[in-house]
This record gives structure tokens, sequence and C-alpha cells, in this order.
């Protein structure tokens, strides 16, 4: 198995989804060994941080890539499995941000009231026992909150020669900030362009569902991918919206405005899916949808909110979505990836 490391530096990061030109160029089958830049380029370092004093808008949400698939057209499908995710610092980072976050005045919601202090918490990771600490500023409450990590940003270049900002979600992936986007998890993501160009970043130590505030547990992450290509055919066309598979779930991300629209985004994806799986007609997916889906919030602050829909393997027959591609990317992950370390 050929293993990439790359270790962007500050000048090569991408900030856009198209319109950037590949970092390197990698075969299906390349596992990929990569460091993230938090999602504020590093700048929040301390409690006493404010946003609007340290904080460069035009540099949020740092990607690393974009990689250029070899053999990958319009109309395939990406795999990306997510073998490994470590923190990159002994702390995370997690602010308010004026005009930012689902229950502040924003520039969506514009109200004649000022939006909420700034004020900024930094996380202790305690590696040994696998936590993050929380210290309120008000009392002396201190919580020792498992550390999830994830990554809030998985995606590709949109189609149609679009560019499009690491802050937005949509049908390319993106800023979706969905924790299951975790490792062991493999993202299926429609190729819009030659070679993809997908980037990933905005690692996550911990999130909660919504990710209310706008900003979740922030910090640099060491990254182990493995990536593959399925071409395109009518028994495997290339998802409408972003897909996700575990070990025990199957989810489909939407992403729009209102809320309710991202929601169904995911759930006519995920209809989409059971059909492809288990030769469902529509109707027959939806009522089976109807009673078995989970729908947790993903992000309900970006440009798109993003919602999932997921149902659990255990409540279905047996299936090999795209020929039993995310079971074999397990299975490379355990016997190669983490050998050539």
């Amino acid at each position: 198995m050929r293993v990439v490391e790359y270790r962007p530096e500050r000048h090569q990061f991408a900030w856009t989804f198209g319109g950037v030109e590949p970092t390197h160029r990698v075969a299906p089958g390349t596992c990929l060994r990569l460091w993230t830049e938090d999602a504020f380029s590093g700048r929040l370092t301390r409690t006493t941080d404010r946003p609007s004093d340290v904080l460069d808008m035009s540099e949020v949400n740092p990607q690393t890539g974009p990689f250029f698939v070899e053999g990958a057209e319009p109309g395939d499908t990406l795999a990306l499995h997510i073998v490994d995710l470590t923190p990159a610092r002994d702390w995370g980072a997690s602010t308010l941000i004026p005009f930012f976050g689902a229950l502040s005045v924003t520039d969506r919601t514009a109200l004649l009231h000022d939006p909420l202090p700034e004020r900024t918490w930094i996380y202790q990771l305690d590696r040994a026992a696998g936590t993050v600490l929380f210290e309120a500023q008000s009392t002396d409450l201190r919580l020792e909150l498992p550390c999830n990590p994830m990554l809030g940003t998985v995606g590709v270049a949109p189609p149609g020669r679009e560019v499009r900002s690491s802050l937005v979600p949509d049908v390319f992936g993106g800023n979706m900030d969905t924790p299951e986007m975790k490792p062991g998890a493999t993202c299926y993501l429609q190729v819009n362009v030659d070679g993809a160009l997908f980037s990933v970043g905005d690692g996550h130590y911990r999130q909660g569902e919504g990710e209310s505030c706008g900003t979740a547990v922030e910090g640099a992450m060491d990254v182990v991918l493995l990536v593959e290509l399925i071409k395109a055919s009518p028994q495997s066309p290339a998802p409408a919206w972003p897909r996700i598979e575990s070990d025990t779930h199957y989810a489909v991300v939407g992403s729009s405005r209102p809320l309710e629209d991202a929601w169904r985004a995911s759930q006519i994806g995920m209809i989409a899916w059971l059909g492809e799986l288990y030769g469902l007609d529509r109707l027959d997916a939806y009522q089976l949808l109807t009673q078995i889906s989970e729908s947790p919030l993903a992000n309900v602050v970006d440009t798109n909110y993003s919602a999932v829909t997921k149902v659990a393997k255990g409540l279905l027959p047996a299936g090999a979505a795209y020929g039993g591609v995310h079971r074999h990317l397990r299975e490379q992950s355990r016997c190669r990836c983490e050998s050539s370390r």
C-alpha cells in the first residue's frame, strides 16, 4: 500500500472547495497520513483571547488538500475511509463568535439587540484517560468529557466550476459538522470534476449534535485516511447527497436552509439508498424509513444547516453497499495502513 504523508504549511491551506490546484495526485488504494489545523487557524490559545481581536475571518476552517484522485471522473463515487483521528495538541478551543451561533443574533437573523458577549474556553486533553476538561467560567464546575475525535469538514470540488467556501456544507460534502465522521466510518461522495479534488479539515475533539454555539472543541488533528474509487455503473450510482457507512449504521447528510429542507434531503437520500440496497420502491422505502430512522442534527449554525438520517444495520438484512467497499477498507486499515506506522 502506498502511504503519502503531508503536513501543510500555513500558505498551503485550502480555503474553498473548487478553484484550488491539487497538492498531490494519489491513486485509489492510497493511505494518507495528514495533519489538519484547527478551525481558528491556531489563533485561539487562551481564555483571554477574544475572537474579534485575534481571528482573521478570511482564514477560518483551513483545509488540507485538495488531492487529485487518479482515474476519478464525474459520476464516479469517492470513498474515504477514516482509519484514525488523533488530537495533535494537548488542548482544544471553543468560543462564542459575534453574530454566529444558533441562539445568538446573526447576519441571517437580524435583531436590534447586541450579539452575545465573546468568551473563550480552553479544554485540556488527558490522553491517558481519553477525556477533555470542561471548566466553567461562572462557577467552579469542572467536567471530564469523553474525547470523541471527528472531522467537521470532508468534501470534493463542486460541479460547474463552482467555488464554495470551506465554511459551507452542500451536496459536495464540505462543512457538515456531523459526529458521524469519526474513525471507522467511510464517507461516499459524488465526483463532480476530474480527480474529485477532495480536502479535509476542521478537526473536533468532541462535539454535541447540532454544534449549538457554532464551535466544537476545535483542535489540530493527525488524520489517517484510505482512498478508494467506485466507478460509475447502473449498480453503483453516485449519491446525490453525502453518505456515511459505519459498522453499525448507514447515514445520509442533507444540507440546506431552512432546517426542514436539510432533513428532507437526508430522508430522500436514505430512501434512494434503501432502494439500491434492497430493491425497494420509493413508497416501501418511505414506509420502512418512517419506522426505523434516527434523525440527529449535525449543524444548525453554518451557511447551510445539516441534518442526518441514519438507520441501524441490525434492523435490516445483511447488505453490501457499493459491493462491500466499507468492509474491504476496514480490513485494509487493520492489516496494512496501521502496520505502516
